[in-house]
């Protein structure tokens, strides 16, 4: 399963890449607004940590989907705890 983060604090993107291996998933992180943000591709879960991430960024995200079947999750909370919570949600 592909997971993309968007948001979240910077110096916790290696744990949220970490835990997500952990339910053995591919992650990507994108914790701040950069053109890379425009070749998300088609992940199966889109993480979207409200609290942390710019309206533009959450729209430019949203925009760039290519599929219809990837799942939203929206958390205003960005820490370990409520990333773990979505992965049980979703890779049960």
């Amino acid at each position: 399963m592909s997971v993309v983060i968007v948001g979240g604090n910077e110096c916790m993107t290696r744990h949220y890449i970490n835990l997500c291996g952990e339910y053995n998933c591919k992650a990507k992180v994108y914790s701040k607004m950069t053109s890379s943000l425009k070749n998300i591709g088609s992940p199966d879960l889109l993480v979207l940590f409200t609290n942390t991430v710019s309206h533009k960024m959450v729209r430019c995200a949203l925009s760039e989907i290519n599929t219809q079947n990837t799942k939203i999750a929206r958390s205003h909370s960005s820490s370990m705890a409520s990333l773990k919570s979505i992965l049980e949600e979703h890779t049960a």
